[in-house]
């Protein structure tokens, strides 16, 4: 029977009937404890006997509930009232993309915004390991704004790779609604591997977008036939009509990526949506008619554009985007503002708008703050001894972070000079409010970043966070939240001045910066979701995406001015991988891709664990052992390395998807065993014991500090052996009885019995030093510095003595030894040397 308005169900309110269907009744409700209206989807009592429909309802809270994207209907609360289980969503106000569609076919740059929008939420659904299997027009929802949502994810699949069930093959045509218990998929929209029933993945998902995407552009289905058993017959069989036949002038490049999604074949689709959103984005800002072309041949709406000189885009080409809906009216241009072979690392727009501010570090001059102006080639140095360049307020103030010890303390100076005035303690980032007065600050509490603003009001607290800044209005901090510390992948996140979520763009590879637009209505950034190579996107408050520039070097957005240019660094990544193998004299070089890092080395030192974190691995990176005689690298799997045991029989990789996973995967012949996870959400370090029957991990639950845990390789959980504060940060030398895992707390390397107890503090070692590797005898243990130096510490005596320093000839001064690893004897080690370069442009023309 269904409700009637003023019915309450749990906390909510009934006001008013939204339809009904064969999984459940859908009502408007009131949450009166908080104000808002929600959609309240109940399960009649009489169908909740029916095990088949409550495992499907379930099974669908379960889908949506731990998914969180914009373009996926969010999930409030699930419950139960009188036997009848209930759901509690977003309240959406628009139609289905069926009913938008009214039979026609949409306008061209509408099915390609919608499209894109579509991919994208399939994509953040498949990051979760969730595959909506019934993907179709009546299942996306169109909101008054434009905005599309995924809806319906009663037939997901939670669990990737299995068959279905023959109960699961039933299909069904006709009009749209699904019978419960006869249907899993729609006819007209199941891949080929459904209606064989076959093992179904996320491929199946872009069979189905591919069909949505047809039906959009032609206005009609893909794949229909007099019946269910036709309909199948040429989903299997028949190609669907060339798109050409809609007597439509679609771009050429539209017409490929829905073939590329129809492919019989899932291994001839695309292989991620992901992949599918990137292509779609860049078509965006096409109006229906095909692209003109001008005497290269190049799309003008793909518009390239010939910069003057200056690192990336010297003679260069850099590919300008228009977004979604947008004709670019101009070309943007470029003018270089630095000049030299360095690093520019932050800077900031200054009051007037054309004094620029900047944070760099030169051949002839090392690591400074200096002063320039737009058209100048010249720049004024305020030396100033600092960390990090923070902000620059509308009084013409700095903030600027200065290294005290292993801390750094928050400092504001004049621009003109004069003695800086010390704030606060342990801050990472900041940024100063519209008035110039209140402070943003991102502080360091252990394991934990906090955002405050004001000083002291906490809004945010997590791990890892970067790029604090403030709203034209001063009502909204962004910044980037970072999963794994010391790792750039991660989410856009905005707060507002209370401390509510109100908008993320999630799953993002690699973030390098991040300013509010001139209007304030959106947040730019440079990000990529794969590789190393960051375009310029916007996000606005309601969570929608959009690209506005991409180029050929790897781009790092720095600030926007009032009128709109943009200061933005094009960076030049050169990470190079190097070891020297035992009983050699001479390093080799042993970078396999583009962007190799050192995770661990064997006892013996003939074998090398590293990872690709690049293009070559992938945005979940890729794991590979390599023989330090140069030998061709193994690849073990996708995830970071994180250690080898001590036979080198196996290594322990960490898949980087949220929550995160530890794996041992075998270095040769074997299988792989999957770690009990427990309460771990974010594994950061990682050793094996002496007896690689057990490992150590530095790990944290949600919303806790790391500590250490101890977990047998089998089925038990990880135990924890330390308090939750500590340590701040870890590298995991386990010393050789198996006694004492190696690490560090404020800077100060301590001992942590593995037995559990409380640490105590290694004398020798240096403030700051990082420990690498104790000595076979357990008489030594070798630290590296942070810069390109390895020390080596007795531990009996508590003395410290330089032992290598690791430097390439022709590195330049932002050369960075990365990651260094070695052997128990010091024969053998392996790292990698980044040598990083950028240079600052100011951008013109960019919207």
């Amino acid at each position: 029977m269904a409700l009637t308005p003023g019915t309450k169900v749990g906390p909510y309110e009934v006001t008013a009937v939204l339809g009904a269907g064969a999984m459940g009744e859908v009502y408007r409700a009131r949450d009166p404890r908080i104000g808002r209206d929600v959609a309240l989807k109940v399960l009649p009592a009489s169908f909740a006997d029916d095990p088949d429909r409550l495992r499907r309802f379930e099974q669908e809270a379960r889908a949506t509930g731990q998914l969180n994207h914009p373009n996926i209907l969010a999930v409030h609360d699930t419950g139960a009232c009188d036997g009848a289980p209930y759901v509690v969503s977003e309240l959406l106000e628009g139609a289905t993309l069926r009913e938008r569609m009214g039979g026609v076919a949409l306008p061209v740059r509408k099915a390609i915004d919608y499209a894109t929008q579509i991919a994208r939420g399939l994509a953040a659904a498949h990051d979760k390991g969730v595959v909506h299997r019934d993907l179709k027009p009546d299942n996306v929802f169109v909101t008054r704004d434009g905005r599309v949502k995924i809806l319906d994810f009663g037939l997901a699949k939670l669990v990737p790779g299995e068959a279905l069930s023959e109960a699961e093959t039933h299909t069904r045509g006709g009009a749209p609604g699904t019978d419960a218990g006869t249907v899993l998929g729609t006819v007209g929209y199941m891949s080929p591997e459904q209606v064989r029933a076959q093992p179904v993945d996320h491929r199946s998902d872009i069979f189905a977008f591919g069909a949505v995407l047809y039906e959009m552009l032609s206005g009609r289905r893909a794949f229909r036939g007099a019946s269910s058993v036709e309909t199948m017959n040429a989903i299997l069989k028949e190609e669907p009509p060339e798109l050409s036949q809609t007597d439509r002038n679609l771009p050429p490049a539209l017409e490929r990526i829905v073939a590329h999604c129809l492919e019989k074949s899932p291994e001839e689709r695309f292989q991620s949506a992901r992949d599918v959103a990137f292509d779609l984005d860049q078509l965006s800002g096409s109006s229906g008619q095909a692209p003109v072309t001008g005497s290269a041949g190049l799309p003008v709406r793909w518009r390239r554009v010939a910069l003057v000189s200056g690192l990336g885009f010297g003679c260069g080409l850099l590919g300008y985007w228009a977004g979604p809906g947008r004709q670019p009216t101009g070309v943007p241009s470029f003018k270089p503002i630095t000049f030299q072979n360095g690093l520019v690392s932050a800077a900031r727009f200054a009051p007037d708008g054309q004094t620029i501010v900047y944070q760099a570090i030169w051949p002839s001059s090392g690591a400074d703050i200096y002063v320039t102006r737009a058209g100048s080639p010249e720049s004024r140095s305020l030396r100033l001894e600092v960390d990090h360049l923070a902000a620059v307020s509308r009084n013409g103030d700095l903030l600027i972070g200065r290294a005290v010890g292993t801390s750094v303390t928050l400092s504001q100076v004049p621009i003109g000079g004069g003695a800086p005035r010390d704030i606060l303690e342990s801050v990472a980032d900041a940024d100063f409010g519209p008035d110039g007065a209140a402070i943003a600050a991102l502080r360091v509490v252990g394991s934990q970043m906090r955002l405050e603003f004001p000083i002291g009001k906490p809004l945010y607290e997590t791990g890892f966070i970067r790029h604090v800044r403030v709203a034209p209005d001063g009502q909204h901090v962004a910044f980037s939240e970072h999963p794994f510390s010391g790792d750039f992948r991660g989410d856009v996140v905005v707060v507002d001045k209370d401390g509510s979520q109100t908008t993320r763009s999630p799953n993002w590879a690699d973030i390098r910066g991040l300013a509010w637009s001139r209007d304030g209505r959106e947040v730019w950034f440079t990000a990529t979701r794969a590789g190393a190579e960051c375009a310029l996107w916007a996000v606005d408050l309601a969570g929608k995406e959009r690209p506005i520039f991409r180029g050929p070097g790897s781009l790092a957005l720095h600030d926007i001015a009032p009128d709109g240019r943009v200061l933005v660094a094009v960076q030049k990544r050169r990470p190079l991988l190097y070891g020297l193998a035992p009983g050699e004299t001479k390093e080799r070089e042993l970078s396999w891709l583009d962007y190799g890092t050192a995770a661990d080395i064997s006892l013996d030192g003939k074998t090398l664990l590293f990872q690709e974190q690049g293009e070559g691995g992938g945005s979940e990176y890729t794991a590979y052992i390599r023989g330090m005689d140069g030998r061709p690298p193994v690849r073990l799997g996708k995830g970071a390395g994180l250690a080898l045991s001590p036979d080198g029989s196996r290594a322990l990789v960490v898949n980087l998807t949220q929550p995160m996973q530890a794996v041992v995967l075998p270095t040769g012949a074997g299988e792989a065993v999957t770690l009990p996870r427990g309460p771990l959400a974010q594994i950061h370090a990682a050793a094996f014991l002496p007896d690689g029957k057990r490992v150590v991990l530095f790990a944290n639950a949600p919303g806790q500090a790391a500590r250490l845990f101890i977990q047998d390789i089998g089925d038990a959980d990880p135990r924890p052996i330390s308090t939750a504060s500590d340590p701040s940060s870890f590298v995991m030398p386990v010393t050789p009885d198996g006694a004492f895992v190696v690490g560090s707390r404020e800077g100060r390397v301590l001992l942590y019995p593995t037995a559990g107890g409380e640490p105590r503090i290694m004398l020798g070692a240096a403030l700051g030093d990082i420990p690498l590797r104790v000595s076979g005898d357990g008489r030594y243990l070798f630290v590296h510095d942070g810069g390109r130096k390895i020390f080596r510490v007795d531990l009996s005596r508590g003395t410290r003595e330089p032992w290598k320093e690791l430097s390439r000839e022709g590195g330049g001064p932002a050369g960075r030894v990365l990651g260094p690893v070695i052997t128990p004897d010091g024969k053998a080690y392996a790292y990698t040397f980044r040598d990083d370069t950028s240079t600052l442009y100011v951008g013109t023309g960019l919207r």
